[in-house]
């Protein structure tokens, strides 16, 4: 280890109070640690932490895995395997150790003591992403204050500096009061960041009602695709829209909600919203920042299931977003949209689409077989179509364009009141009519399909 680094750590440890060792950084190198119980093998187990960090821009050096079947209460890893790890991160020259579980705060307390390194659990480093990557000012207020909330709890003995008496930095003449401690400082500084945070989500929340009940308006239908991190979303959603969605081989490439228009077929379009990815055991304190998420799933008319087909944990993939949703997205009785299983990235599967999910096999990247699936799609969410003999006012003949262009609307005649019209229609484009004046002339069709 070189001379200034040794110097340099203990003064970090003690004298950052306010959260920047509950972050990592891109120049920091890391050793990864993990408990196994024997459920998932070593590799597997380290994988996706291995990803996050590679997310994160941590280089890692080395990971290490101890068998046993519940975490240490005091250390999470025992004794001996508390040595190895500080051997192998002092060898290394580390800067952070990574845990792949949540640690408690007197867990990463003593670690912090026992390694004189940085500590850092799979929650803070999932967070520390999400800081990196919103984008939206709605998402850096919630990540923020998860980050704010999870930082709280751990305050206490972080560091010599957390027992001072008031009157050494961060204070002032009428900023505190008789012996009040710099630990009770900062807390009342983090408390205050969070009130502030809560009043500030409060107003962005009722912004995004706002624009939701204005998309509601527009009746068209809504589509989301929703699925495990890095399962091939936002390439999916610029293949069906021809947008340009960031895409990136990383975990949370994608943060903020994004909505594009697509034609899926002649005069059927929908709504294609692309949502932030699921991740097994998803950190609870991160659960508001998928708000945006969450209600784009909440309402839809149809929710894609995009699932990695390549990815050797594909089957763990999906129940984890399964669970996802039941728990975090919908409630008791609350409505669920259909759900269409999409297995992407066929053409990096060596056997062809599985067959132990039942879906339609596509890639996205290459556009394979997106013809099927935007055929199922119509199906799904335009199902519910009614051939009907309509009267439509002059003034409306405007709305009947898109239907005439895609052949699923013929003018048989015109009267003094308007268009008789024959048409194809589903409930939502009837409903549109409707408004516009439109009216049922024939007693053998109606909206409701009855005779």
């Amino acid at each position: 280890m070189s001379e200034s680094k040794r110097r340099a750590r203990p003064e970090q440890l003690v004298e950052d109070r306010l959260g920047a060792r509950a972050r990592v950084y891109g120049s920091e190198q890391a050793v990864l640690v993990a408990i196994s119980d024997g459920s998932r093998d070593d590799d597997e187990l380290l994988r996706e932490l291995e990803s996050l960090s590679d997310t994160a821009g941590i280089d890692v050096l080395a990971s290490v895995v101890q068998n046993r079947d519940r975490p240490h209460p005091a250390t999470f890893i025992g004794r001996g395997k508390v040595d190895e790890v500080k051997a192998a991160s002092t060898e290394l020259d580390a800067d952070v150790v990574i845990f792949n579980d949540e640690l408690t705060p007197a867990q990463a307390r003593n670690l912090e003591e026992k390694l004189g390194r940085k500590v850092v659990d799979r929650t803070q480093l999932i967070m520390d992403i999400f800081a990196q990557r919103a984008a939206t000012k709605e998402a850096k207020l919630q990540v923020e204050l998860a980050q704010s909330r999870y930082l709280l709890p751990r305050l206490r003995g972080w560091g010599a500096a957390l027992t001072r008496i008031g009157g050494g930095t961060g204070g002032g003449v009428g900023t505190r009061g008789p012996g009040e401690t710099q630990l009770e400082l900062d807390r009342n500084k983090i408390n205050r960041r969070i009130h502030a945070l809560e009043r500030q989500l409060r107003k962005a929340t009722s912004e995004r009602e706002v624009r939701r009940k204005r998309r509601d308006k527009s009746d068209i239908p809504e589509v989301a695709l929703v699925g495990y991190t890095n399962g091939g979303k936002s390439t999916l959603l610029n293949r069906l829209s021809g947008a340009d969605a960031f895409i990136e081989d990383k975990l949370f490439a994608t943060l903020d909600t994004t909505v594009r228009r697509s034609e899926i077929a002649r005069g059927r379009s929908v709504l294609v919203v692309d949502t932030v990815g699921f991740i097994r055991d998803l950190p609870h304190h991160l659960v508001p920042a998928f708000a945006a998420t969450l209600e784009a799933a909440r309402h839809a008319d149809l929710l894609l299931h995009v699932i990695d087909a390549s990815a050797p944990t594909m089957e763990e993939d999906h129940r984890a977003v399964l669970e996802t949703l039941e728990h975090e997205v919908f409630r008791g009785s609350d409505e669920r949209p259909p759900m269409l299983n999409v297995l992407n990235k066929i053409d990096r599967a060596p056997n062809g689409p599985p067959s132990s999910l039942d879906g339609i096999g596509i890639s996205a990247k290459l556009g394979s077989n997106l013809d099927r699936l935007r055929a199922e799609i119509e199906g799904i969410v335009f199902d519910e179509e009614r051939s009907l003999e309509l009267l439509v006012p002059f003034r409306s003949l405007h709305a009947l364009a898109p239907l005439t262009a895609a052949g699923r609307a013929t003018v048989l005649g015109y009267t003094d009141e308007g268009a008789r019209v024959e048409a194809t229609l589903s409930e939502r484009e009837w409903n549109e009519l409707g408004r516009l004046g439109a009216r049922v002339t024939a007693d053998d069709a109606s909206p409701d399909g009855g005779s």
